[in-house]
């Protein structure tokens, strides 16, 4: 009789199939970029996501699918990157809130975890569009609950049903966004989705993905935190551990999963981890005994310890009263220097994200409080944006993004947050320091928000970089390395020189009513020859000044602004 239902245990091989398989095709994903450029990161981006998960997963053996699918979401929004990294972390947010409460989960559930995952991504984006994870993601969800309604206890069904679901939609992304048809490609973060959902079914059948990169954290080594006094109550008493090593003739793999299997049966909190050589073991039972009798089975055991919980606990409550005065002194002092520390806040922070020694001199320069290293070529996580706000010092902080696909992330950093947190719509550096510039000390938060954002809004830019493979775009035939004029979202100049297109570039970014023209120039960019462009540019726009500074960004040869 086939499976029908999923625990914690189960699941956590699930989300690690999913995400080995995911890193397996990083690369692969990346290059579904509609845009030929050099840091198309989607695979990139949701693979840092998964492997976020995995830390948070890998030395945890919960038996409740509710409770570790709470783990992975909490792994995923932590290192979210990119909007492609957020969008997956709010699907495994919203399939928690879904199967919240099952310890296991049967078809019914998973097929609601689908569609409150959906949900939730949708919610996450301010402007979803489709032909994109979102659909993929929904229409998933949706071929997924008419399936249960007429099969409600076929579980390796709906996985199956999953994935055919997720390829037909995903072939059909390039009829809804054209910019994927002219490039010949489907949605990569679609892409990237489908490839962690057939991780999924394969580790439920069974089958075996190899692991690659992903980094599983501290379970090989066994760094296990058995916090008794956390727990709320003492079901097992006695927290046995040991080592199990020369193991018997012809034991194999499969018999130290059912090992596993057979100790969450006889107690809770079991951790057995290791190989061949050697395994560890841990279990909260009342029959440690059996636990040492299955071990047994497979070889020789050393390193014995059992304590007595019950026992502990009862040590812990005598000691409790004569704790609790020193406790409560200790709080009144910590309330006194928070309320002490929160008085000396300033009133005002900004964090930059920047990737680029230039930029983030002229960020700090300029005041910014803190640089955010990422962008363009490695966008930052969540937790990278949290902790660089909580870092400031401010009652309200200002974060420039300055990249599309920071935003997102930006966003879900200030609903977690503690602090005020304005996130100013920044889409590349050049908006960023003109928002900076527009910063007003005196003026109230929303004087500033509408001000620094007018002022990001006025600048216009242009960036310089090169293909990365042969595609056609808008009607532009494009070769793998040809310089490439980005401008407005779109690829606006083609061609084999950096400083002919640098030239033409500049003619579709400035326009009637600008006074300057400013020219960052890139880390692969000599000085000498972004200082002629400079000349040839001051030249060509002559009643305009015209400024020349380093970037030292990565990959693009130049960022060129006019306001």
């Amino acid at each position: 009789m086939s499976q029908q239902t999923i625990d914690g245990l189960l699941l956590k091989e699930m989300i690690i199939a999913g995400a080995n398989l995911l890193e397996q095709n990083r690369e692969a994903i990346d290059a579904l970029n509609v845009f030929p450029v050099p840091d198309g990161d989607t695979g990139t981006n949701m693979s840092l996501t998964m492997k976020s998960t995995v830390r948070e997963i890998a030395a945890q053996d919960v038996t409740s699918a509710s409770k570790l699918a709470d783990l992975a979401a909490r792994g995923a929004l932590k290192g979210a990157r990119g909007n492609s990294g957020v969008i997956l972390s709010q699907i495994l947010r919203g399939f928690a809130r879904g199967i919240e409460g099952c310890e296991t989960v049967d078809a019914a559930a998973f097929a609601k975890g689908l569609r409150s995952g959906a949900d939730t991504a949708y919610k996450a984006v301010m402007k979803p569009k489709e032909g994109t994870i979102l659909t993929v993601i929904r229409v998933i969800s949706e071929d997924s609950a008419r399936y249960v309604i007429k099969h409600p206890d076929n579980l390796p069904g709906l996985l199956d049903k999953v994935i055919r679901s997720g390829e037909a939609i995903l072939a059909k992304t390039p009829d809804m966004l054209p910019a994927l048809k002219q490039a010949g490609v489907v949605d990569s973060g679609g892409q990237g989705l489908l490839t962690v959902f057939k991780g999924w079914r394969a580790a439920f059948n069974g089958e075996k993905i190899e692991e690659t990169t992903v980094d599983v954290g501290n379970a090989a080594t066994f760094e296990f935190e058995d916090d008794h006094d956390s727990l709320e109550e003492i079901k097992f008493k006695y927290c046995t551990e040991f080592i199990i090593q020369e193991m018997n003739p012809g034991v194999t793999e499969d018999d130290v999963n059912r090992f596993r299997t057979r100790l969450t049966r006889i107690g809770d909190c079991v951790v057995v981890v290791g190989d061949f050589s050697l395994v560890k073991v841990h279990v909260h039972t009342n029959e440690p005994g059996k636990a040492l009798q299955y071990a047994c089975e497979l070889g020789e055991l050393v390193n014995l310890k059992i304590d007595n919980m019950a026992e502990e606990r009862r040590e812990r409550l005598r000691q409790a009263e004569e704790a609790q005065k020193a406790a409560d002194l200790k709080r009144q002092q910590e309330e006194a220097e928070q309320a002490s520390a929160q008085e000396e806040l300033k009133d005002y922070g900004m964090v930059a994200v920047s990737l680029g020694e230039g930029f983030s001199g002229i960020f700090t320069d300029l005041g910014v409080d803190h640089i955010v290293e990422g962008g363009q070529t490695m966008n930052p996580s969540i937790e990278d944006i949290l902790e660089a706000v909580a870092g400031v010092g401010a009652k309200t902080v200002f974060v420039l993004p300055n990249n599309s696909n920071v935003i997102l992330a930006a966003s879900q950093a200030a609903e977690l947050s503690d602090r005020e947190v304005v996130v100013l719509p920044t889409k590349n550096v050049a908006m960023g320091i003109g928002a900076v510039i527009a910063f007003n000390p005196e003026a109230s938060v929303e004087e500033n928000r509408e001000a620094m954002t007018a002022a990001a809004e006025q600048v216009k830019t242009g960036q310089i970089t090169f293909a990365v493979r042969d595609t056609v775009f808008e009607d532009k035939e494009i070769k793998e390395g040809d310089i490439i004029g980005i401008h407005n979202g779109r690829i606006e100049v083609v061609g084999k020189s950096i400083h002919d297109i640098a030239i033409e570039l500049t003619q579709h970014v400035v326009e009637e009513g600008d006074a300057l023209i400013t020219i960052y120039y890139g880390q692969d960019t000599k000085e000498e020859d972004a200082n002629a462009l400079g000349e040839e540019i001051a030249a060509l726009f002559a009643d305009l000044d015209v400024e020349v500074q380093y970037g030292g960004q990565p990959l693009y040869y130049y960022l060129i602004s006019a306001e």
